[in-house]
């Protein structure tokens, strides 16, 4: 389950070792001698190291055309970006040409499997445990080889290249490759994530029309109880997952298509090669269906040129690209931030290890014991990740700290907070050789919770809050580079620049589009607002995609071509934009309710808040215009729930039950006031009434998105009966 994956995998597993084991190599002796040695580093030498960072100016106004609005341009560029070099117009004359310039390099790495087993815990369940041994490489050439195989291999199995091929997988190196092959025939592919339910399964494919299927082994019975439901998909070609058996394939059930393995699939067109048919620049690449925070999920058109855009921007944010990095791949392939980032590393000729959130870390639950898990083998300096995913590492580690105490715990907060006082620009912060003394005596362990090599973090989905920004900027050593962007902009949009280190703020446009701010009267959101404009940000030019796949309605609602010829994209998400051209995200239009007294209440913001609290996990924000306050849904974090309860000495059952006691609630609802207090929330942002949710929200619940964003509307349905209740 995705929730598993995500959370209780990712986040739990990242948090869990004794990241402080460091203190167990010093005796109490060597802790005071180093400590007095690291403070006369630290007020005898600070001032001559220090440097100041200057302002920048980072985006510049711009004249546009369409509505009127405020405008900006990314400083650096004149004129908007389009291809990282000449040649380079569409995904599959990148992809060749980036892989005969590195053909010797490593490009795609798979860790190998050993073995299976399976163990079963105290209440009966069994789970499956890894043996994974280290990484197997492929090189650039051993890859496009691949690719262009596959692409032959297609064509000889049947599909009409006239039709579109879906992938519907887990992350993998095949993944990738059966995606390049594609393009080499001209084929579009829709993109669907693997944790998607059957109801919109079914109608991504159908509405699609696609007439081959490509998934993962394991995936293969899921297609048997849908198959009647299927009613284009001709071909199935399926991605040998090791330690499944796949005997099942040869049944009557299966004949009603053509099924090969990827292997048999490169096998064929290795052996009758077909002419390459490659698109232009405006072809159609991928119809990426996302994962539907309302209703069906939309399938955006991404076009060739769309995507070369979005790397080309990319590329020129990131820092000191070169040969020995090397990137975790783990995230979803069919979501765009992914995608965005393994186009942007296969553009600059890098190396790319796979991974699973099940096999991350040493104590991941599907590695074996004994075994290590990704980030240890590979070591990655770079990688990509959800706030969802930083804000619980985050927490985690913090609460191993707290749980050790004296001189430890002490030492911890003092090296901390004179790093973080060193990054906010304080004279009496943390400079030169002793933030080396606290790296290696603090941090350095903490590191190792992912590899020890990370340098740089790709970061979307969502806003990301400043402390956890700042927590992984001092405890990993990590630049944090935060984007803004959307499946409709190829995840192109904004994006932080490495050098700049405040928090909150997505950085200025990328050199391939403009951001233009509108007003919203209705919000009282304007451009002319003082001291910086705010607004609905519209992004144009050309990352902005083509539109919703048969769904002309929507896409005339939110897509808009000016007299320039300019195509643009209306978010719904309102922002602002500081002085140096960097753009901050303040609020949405459609989590925006007007209350019985006038009063608007914004849903996103309140939520953003009340996540701060300690026992909060998940929330959801309602709020009802014929009343005067709103409510909220919790879904409560268990262990921190559980050890209150413990320390109070309240009596439960199951957990439903400690859901449900009074108790419980009102110190859970003490929390919200107190986080929503210090966030500076009004009253009637604050939820008046709580209901505490004891089941986790998953995308296999439909209750969130595999990026693990609420689906508000779906909320609202099933816990209708709820919502009416607390406003009674």
């Amino acid at each position: 389950m995705m929730e598993s994956i995500w959370k209780s995998k990712i986040l739990d597993n990242l948090c869990s070792g004794d990241y402080l084991s460091i203190w167990r190599d010093y005796g109490t002796v060597g802790i005071v001698g180093t400590i007095f040695i690291g403070i006369l580093i630290a007020f005898l030498l600070p001032s001559i190291f220090l440097v100041r960072k200057r302002w920048k100016q980072r985006g510049v106004p711009v004249e546009v055309g369409g509505e009127p609005g405020y405008a900006v341009r990314n400083a650096r560029v004149a004129e908007l970006s389009q291809v990282p070099w000449k040649e380079a117009t569409t995904m599959a004359t990148l992809f060749e040409q980036s892989c005969r310039k590195h053909s010797q390099n490593k490009f795609l790495g798979t860790r190998k499997f050993v073995s299976k087993e399976f163990v079963t815990s105290s209440d009966g369940r069994k789970f499956e445990k890894l043996h994974l041994g280290e990484y197997e490489w492929q090189t650039y050439g051993e890859v496009f080889d691949r690719a262009c195989n596959f692409a032959s291999g297609l064509v000889r199995f049947g599909h009409d290249v006239d039709s579109r091929a879906a992938i519907y997988a887990e992350t993998c190196a095949e993944w990738l490759i059966a995606f390049q092959g594609c393009f080499r025939q001209n084929i579009t592919v829709v993109t669907i994530y693997a944790s998607l339910g059957d109801e919109a399964l079914i109608h991504s494919l159908n509405e699609t029309e696609a007439s081959t299927l490509i998934c993962n082994s394991k995936q293969l019975r899921k297609l048997l109880a849908i198959g009647s439901s299927l009613t284009t998909i001709q071909n199935i070609v399926y991605l040998e997952d090791a330690g499944y058996e796949t005997d099942f394939i040869s049944s009557e059930n299966m004949s009603k298509w053509k099924v090969a393995s990827f292997t048999e699939i490169i096998k064929l067109g290795t052996e009758n090669p077909v002419v390459p048919s490659l698109p232009s620049s405006h072809s159609i690449a991928v119809v990426m269906y996302t994962s539907g925070s309302t209703g069906l999920p939309k399938g955006v058109m991404i076009s060739h040129g769309n995507i070369v855009a979005t790397a080309t921007g990319v590329m020129t944010v990131i820092p000191r690209l070169g040969v020995d990095d090397v990137y975790l791949a783990y995230l979803p392939l069919a979501h765009v931030l992914e995608l965005a980032a393994e186009t942007v590393i296969l553009s600059a000729g890098l190396a790319i290890g796979y991974g699973s959130p099940l096999t991350m870390t040493d104590t991941s639950n599907k590695i074996r014991k004994g075994t290590k898990g990704d980030v240890s083998v590979l070591r990655p300096t770079l990688m990509t990740a959800v706030p969802a995913i930083l804000d619980r590492v985050r927490d985690g580690i913090l609460k191993k700290v707290e749980e050790r105490e004296g001189l430890v715990k002490k030492l911890f907060h003092i090296g901390y907070n004179r790093q973080l006082a060193a990054l906010e620009g304080s004279w009496f912060g943390a400079w030169g050789l002793e933030r080396m003394f606290w790296n290696v005596l603090i941090f350095k362990k903490i590191r190792s919770a992912l590899g020890g090599r990370v340098r740089f973090m790709l970061c979307g989905g969502a806003p990301l809050s400043g402390e956890s920004q700042r927590f992984f900027n001092i405890c990993m050593g990590a630049t944090i580079g935060q984007g803004y962007g959307l499946t409709e902009t190829f995840a192109g949009a904004a994006f932080s620049e490495w050098d700049d280190t405040s928090v909150g703020r997505v950085g200025p446009p990328l050199p391939c589009c403009f951001i233009k701010l509108i007003s919203w009267e209705e919000g009282g959101y304007r451009t002319t607002d003082k001291p910086m404009p705010r607004g609905e940000i519209v992004i144009g030019g050309n990352c902005v995609t083509a539109g919703y796949f048969k769904n002309p309605e929507k896409t005339n609602e939110v897509y808009k071509d000016d007299e320039k010829g300019m195509r643009w994209f209306y978010t719904g998400d309102i922002g602002t934009f500081h002085p140096d051209g960097c753009l901050e995200i303040i609020d949405r239009k459609k989590d925006i309710v007007k209350l019985q007294h006038g009063e608007y209440v914004s849903l996103g913001k309140a939520e953003a808040a009340l996540l701060s609290s300690k026992y909060v996990d998940n929330v959801m924000v309602y709020a009802d215009p014929f009343h005067n306050y709103c409510v909220a849904l919790v879904v409560p974090l268990r262990p921190a729930l559980e050890k209150w309860a413990k320390e109070a000495g309240i009596n439960y059952g199951d957990f439903v039950q400690l859901c449900e006691n009074g108790e419980i609630i009102s110190e859970v609802q003490r929390s919200l006031s107190k986080v929503a207090k210090d966030a500076k929330l009004q009253k009637f942002e604050i939820p008046e009434k709580i209901k505490l949710v004891a089941d986790p929200w998953t995308p296999e619940s439909g209750l969130v998105t595999a990026a693990l964003k609420i689906k508000r509307e779906q909320v609202k349905a099933k816990f209708k009966n709820v919502l009416e209740q607390l406003y009674k």
